[in-house]
């Protein structure tokens, strides 16, 4: 089950809230019909159980179950820290 779970990597945009932070997921794609690429974000809450992201962090999220009413994403690994 854990494998099917969509995964998505981002940059950690806010970590005020006490084990949740804000995960910026930016997307590329190219306009069907202009072919010019277009650049889109959006911004995931995600669970971070021992508050260990920190703003600008590169992370991986997956899917998880509802963990509040906005927050449907855990922390599954930091890919890299910022100093």
């Amino acid at each position: 089950m854990k494998e099917r779970r969509k995964q998505l990597v981002g940059v950690v945009t806010s970590d005020k809230m006490d084990k949740t932070v804000v995960v910026r997921v930016e997307r590329r794609y190219r306009h069907k019909l202009y072919q010019k690429v277009i650049s889109s974000a959006k911004k995931y809450m995600a669970h971070d159980e021992e508050n260990a992201c920190r703003v600008g962090d590169k992370v991986r999220i997956v899917e998880s179950r509802p963990r509040s009413r906005r927050k449907r994403w855990d922390i599954e690994e930091i890919l890299r820290h910022v100093t």
